[in-house]
Order: structure tokens, then C-alpha cells, then sequence
């Protein structure tokens, strides 16, 4: 069982920027993966970025340029840092991992969301 607990989001003005992160728990082995999704209200779930445990990134064109992913191995844990956030950035953001429990079962887990509103 492996748990992830999202925080850093909140309301912010057009221009301005967010720290997300979603810290694993649990019995965790590895983590090959881990990612940002978003949902927006009316609109499909969309990939916003991944990251790989070789720090290799993946990020969505909507987003290139503007948010960066990393993550800390250590701390089971992947960042987000978001900048020059937009009205259309406004969305509940969620945190995925991918890996393998120490009974070397797989597992792939989701967070519980934080919404991010951009506004004025």
C-alpha cells in the first residue's frame, strides 16, 4: 500500500507561481515514475509532466517552458514548481507513482488532488 499526500496549491494571480509536492509512504521498494495530472472543470484529465528515477522529464506543450518537475529520491517525494500561471492553468492538480512494494509487487497510486485556481 503506498500512499501520496499532495500540498501547495491555493489561488494565485495571472503571472504568478506555485510550489506543488506529493511526498510516497508506505512499503515502497522503488519508485520508477512519478507525475503530475490535471483535471479542469468541463475538460479530460490531461498529463502535465513525468519524471523518471533517471530524472528523465516528459512535460505537456500546454506547460513546456513554464512548470518544471523534479523530485528527491531520498524522500520518496516529486515537485512541481509552476510559473507564470494562466487562468486556463486552473484546475485540481493530482500526484502519480509507479513502482514496486518490498514484497515486490507492483503498484501504481494517485493522490487525493489540490486545486490550483489562477485568478484576479
Amino acid at each position: 500500500q503506498v500512499q501520496l499526500v499532495e500540498s501547495g496549491g491555493g489561488l494565485v494571480q495571472p503571472g504568478g507561481s506555485l510550489r506543488l509536492s506529493c511526498a510516497a509512504s508506505g512499503s515502497i521498494f522503488n519508485i520508477n515514475a512519478m507525475g503530475w495530472y490535471r483535471r479542469a472543470p468541463g475538460k479530460q484529465p490531461e498529463l502535465v509532466a513525468t519524471i523518471t528515477s533517471g530524472d528523465s522529464t516528459n512535460y505537456s506543450d500546454s506547460v513546456k517552458g513554464r512548470f518544471y518537475i523534479s523530485r528527491d529520491n531520498a524522500k520518496n517525494t516529486v515537485y512541481l514548481q509552476m510559473n507564470s500561471l494562466q487562468p486556463e492553468d486552473t484546475a485540481v492538480y493530482y500526484c502519480n507513482a509507479a513502482g514496486r512494494l518490498t514484497d515486490r509487487r507492483d503498484f501504481r497510486s494517485w493522490g487525493q488532488g489540490t486545486q490550483v485556481t489562477v485568478s484576479s
